[in-house]
């Protein structure tokens, strides 16, 4: 079994909180930045992770890739 991608993650902790792109548009970025996000085409940036660290209440490392 593989770990899951930060992404992957990510789109986890929103389905889970009912969330959409737009929610986290003001956390990390534009809507369209959520979405590339969201379906692997960015990455997490150090800052993204930071603030979804603090909105989620998570540890920051399961959005960065290794």
């Amino acid at each position: 079994m593989g770990e899951s991608s930060p992404h992957e993650i990510l789109e986890y902790l929103m389905e889970v909180r009912g969330l959409k792109e737009s929610d986290l548009a003001d956390i990390i970025g534009y809507k369209g930045i959520v979405s590339e996000i969201i379906h692997g085409k960015r990455n997490i940036s150090k800052n993204q992770a930071k603030a979804l660290e603090e909105f989620f209440c998570v540890y920051p490392k399961l959005f960065i890739s290794l």
